[in-house]
């Protein structure tokens, strides 16, 4: 008798049972190792993620400030770094109970174009901008898109003050933004200039960072953090046995107050995820004209009667904030 051969579909199906039932046998044991020396239930946030398991700071009860790895229940493993959550810790390993609502979610196209959660409840978003490499404007502006769909307010941040020649063009890059009603700071993390300012700017707040590669990023973080990061860094590799953790999410705490969710892939974005609406939106001085042009899909690029074209003829939208927009709906169109 031949033997039968399965649909991609079924195979599919069967990797996802597979998968499960050792999802499930992993929180069998990990329960039946806690057994009843499990704690109260508490609330807690998600300070790493690595495959199945997490480390969870204890927000208030027994635990308040400690940190644990924990198992994630199989109906939770859409959970990252920053989720609130309750939770119960163990002698050696906790179980995360339930997840609780989010301020806000930060997401970002897989490498099959599928949307992947990357950090929750974020306040600030860092963008982190240098003078070499030299910054476009179309990248800032595609930051400043994320954020504002997102719903987290955007920092514009020009790092290596000590490297501005006299005639660099970024001061007034930078001062471009500040017309438009963004917060924007200068600093340095190889001196110290500025540092002050942006820790204050941060405080209270849960920030990311993120930027084009050699923009300082990385000396940006261990400036801002100090010895916390290899503090934790060293928990989190200890809490997952010497497994590779170096593009782990994490969850610091900033020195002088807030909070940083630090990770490689929170660094860079695309906008191929968003919408025509939300590209829009994202471009914050157009809102006054919308709704006011001629044609109801305008696509505010060439049409007669088009309120943003007229107010850019007028001075009122910069020509190239409008031509930034022109080649980012090109991008969402390809």
């Amino acid at each position: 008798m031949s033997r039968r051969t399965l649909s991609d579909q079924q195979r599919r199906r069967v990797q996802q049972q597979r998968e499960r039932s050792r999802h499930n046998e992993a929180e069998s044991a990990a329960e039946t190792l806690s057994g009843t020396n499990l704690g109260d239930e508490q609330h807690g946030v998600i300070a790493a993620r690595f495959g199945a398991q997490v480390i969870v700071e204890g927000r208030d009860g027994s635990h308040a400030g400690q940190r644990q790895r924990c198992h994630l229940r199989t109906h939770l493993d859409h959970l990252v770094c920053g989720d609130r959550v309750t939770w119960r810790p163990g002698l050696e390993q906790g179980v995360v109970t339930a997840d609780l609502a989010r301020d806000s979610l930060l997401e970002r196209p897989d490498s099959r174009g599928l949307l992947r959660p990357m950090a929750a409840n974020i306040d600030r978003m860092v963008i982190v901008i240098a003078p070499h490499p030299e910054p476009f404007a179309n990248l800032i502006d595609r930051y400043l898109v994320v954020a504002e769909t997102a719903g987290i307010t955007p920092l514009l941040l020009l790092n290596k003050h000590d490297l501005l020649s006299h005639d660099s063009p970024v001061p007034a890059l930078l001062q471009r933004y500040t017309s438009l009603g963004y917060e924007t700071l200068t600093v340095s993390s190889r001196n110290g200039y500025g540092l002050d300012a942006l820790r204050l700017a941060l405080r209270g707040h849960t920030a990311v960072i993120t930027g084009q590669s050699g923009v300082g990023k990385s000396s940006l973080v261990n400036a801002l953090l100090g010895n916390e990061a290899a503090r934790i860094g060293a928990l989190s590799e200890a809490a997952d046995k010497g497994r590779h953790t170096t593009s782990m999410t994490e969850l610091y705490h900033l020195p002088e107050g807030g909070e940083l969710i630090d990770s490689p892939g929170i660094r860079e974005f695309s906008v191929s995820h968003i919408s025509r609406e939300q590209l829009l939106a994202g471009f914050i001085e157009f809102q006054p004209w919308l709704g006011q042009c001629r044609f109801r899909d305008c696509s505010h690029t060439v049409e007669p009667g088009c309120a943003i074209l007229e107010a850019a003829g007028k001075g009122e939208i910069l020509p190239e904030r409008l031509e930034s927009y022109r080649l980012l709906l090109a991008s969402l169109d390809g």
